[in-house]
């Protein structure tokens, strides 16, 4: 037995080895503890809750240019301008990115107090940036980069093919007044849309608005026409298809339209030709939000506001059994029928007047204006093809045109041919040619006096008199310009 006793390893040598293994454990902790304040970029201090320094890291003792180490056990006030630490431990109220003036330069620094059973033991303070225009820098970053996604975000709008809103449909009847209020209070909602009319009223335009006017105006706008798609393609144009689902499939699948208009709106257009074997799948569709690809065996879900747009008539294919009823009732929840031009002649030439300030806007073209003798033949007409008719009509008149004005004798020969029903007595070719001469003519030296009508006078020869009647006979507005 050894004489000392501590022959089993318990005697006071193997305590006092224990004791310096915790000693060197706890000597190495510290070593850390001090690398890592003394490696944080800010300024960090940690008093006690009588305001005494314990711990100050290098990078604060080299901005106050003092020895950091020597401040350990000094009070906070007498390191520090106008500290708060002191108060912080006080208070027990944290104080977060308060601005703190240090050295002639406005500061920020965070300072809180460190709590143990309810009690506060040490206060931890850091200076979170070297000076405050640096937040005011990161401030304005922000507010660039805010500003720069509202300009994405309305560009991507424009990307997601929506131009029209509900200023774009132009009216002055109260048909379309009510139409456009019916359509405004469906934008509001998410319910599904049924919007009918001829070819060429504007069905797709509605559509836009409707979306645009909405909370999703920022997602996709997808529109199909069932109508162009083969009948055997139409199934994976909507729904999409996986990889190697069918000959000549695409090697990476693809996405259906009412994948892509998640969160957004489908349009489908022409539904009164969507096949009768592909109806029951679109209202499974539309009453579950769910479907599969083609050769896929997991549904997918899709938040998507539908519309559907058709030119035909839906209860007649309903009775031909060529429409399934239970899928018109799902599709009509709000219908939306937009009325013919014939039916409101007095929306005509206000619809004009906008074609044609967008076409001389495109075309970089002064104001084109309407005489308004032509206004009144455009009103007769019927329009069979509506809107789109009336835009051909004009696309192809403005781009024969030579002056800012549109006369009678400018418009398509199939228009022309009302001019006799609109005269109190039938002119004959003759005078036809004469009127036409005379009113170039006079747009010629208009145009040659900028406008001046006394000096237009003295160039075709007559008194001004005779041009202001000739001018009044013809329907030239004085106030359109002749500008070069």
């Amino acid at each position: 037995m050894n004489p000392s006793g501590d022959s089993d390893g318990s005697g006071p040598a193997a305590s006092a080895g224990t004791v310096i293994n915790e000693l060197n454990i706890l000597k190495q902790k510290l070593e850390m503890f001090e690398l890592i304040l003394d490696s944080i970029h800010n300024g960090v201090i940690v008093t006690d809750p009588d305001g005494i320094i314990t711990h100050f890291n290098k990078p604060y003792g080299w901005f106050l240019d003092v020895d950091p180490e020597a401040q350990i056990g000094r009070h906070c006030t007498e390191v520090v301008e106008n500290t708060r630490m002191h108060v912080v431990a006080k208070t027990g109220i944290s104080e977060i990115n308060q601005a703190h003036h240090l050295k002639g330069q406005d500061m920020v620094v965070q300072r809180i107090p460190i709590k143990k059973d309810g009690r506060i033991i040490a206060v931890f303070g850091q200076v979170m940036f070297k000076d405050v225009r640096d937040v005011r820098k990161l401030a304005q970053r922000l507010s660039m980069l805010e500003s720069q996604v509202a300009l994405y975000e309305q560009e991507l709008a424009k990307m997601r093919a929506t131009r029209y809103t509900f200023e774009s449909i132009i009216g002055v009847t109260s048909r379309i007044h009510n139409l456009k209020e019916e359509a405004l209070r469906a934008a509001a909602t998410h319910l599904p849309v049924l919007i009918t009319g001829e070819s060429g009223t504007g069905k797709e335009l509605f559509a836009q608005a409707i979306h645009n006017a909405g909370n999703r105006r920022l997602k996709p706008f997808v529109r199909i026409n069932c109508a162009t798609i083969p009948r055997d393609l139409l199934e994976s144009e909507l729904f999409g298809y996986e990889k190697g689902a069918f000959t000549g499939a695409s090697s990476t699948g693809k996405l259906g339209k009412f994948e892509l208009a998640h969160q957004g709106t489908i349009l489908l257009d022409e539904i009164g030709d969507l096949p009768l074997e592909m109806q029951p799948k679109l209202l499974r569709v539309l009453e579950e939000k769910e479907f599969e690809r083609i050769g896929g065996t997991l549904p997918i879900k899709s938040d998507f506001r539908f519309i559907a747009a058709t030119n035909q008539d839906l209860g007649a294919m309903i009775s031909d059994g060529r429409f399934r009823k239970d899928l018109f009732y799902r599709l009509s929840v709000i219908p939306l029928h937009i009325p013919p031009l014939r039916e409101r002649r007095e929306d005509i030439l206000p619809i004009a007047e906008s074609i044609l300030s967008q076409l001389a806007l495109d075309a970089a073209l002064p104001e084109i204006v309407m005489d308004p003798q032509a206004g009144r033949i455009l009103q007769q007409y019927d329009w069979p093809g509506n809107v789109r008719e009336l835009s051909n009509v004009l696309e192809r008149t403005v781009a024969s045109l030579e002056g800012p004005v549109i006369f009678s004798h400018h418009l398509p020969f199939f228009l022309q041919r009302q001019i006799d029903a609109l005269s109190d007595s039938p002119s004959s070719p003759i005078k036809q040619v004469q009127t036409k001469a005379e009113i170039e003519a006079i747009c010629f030296a208009l145009k040659q006096a900028q406008g001046n009508k006394a000096k237009a006078a003295r160039l075709l020869g007559i008194h001004r008199t005779l041009l202001y009647k000739k001018m009044q006979k013809y329907g030239m507005d004085s106030k359109v310009t002749y500008s070069n």
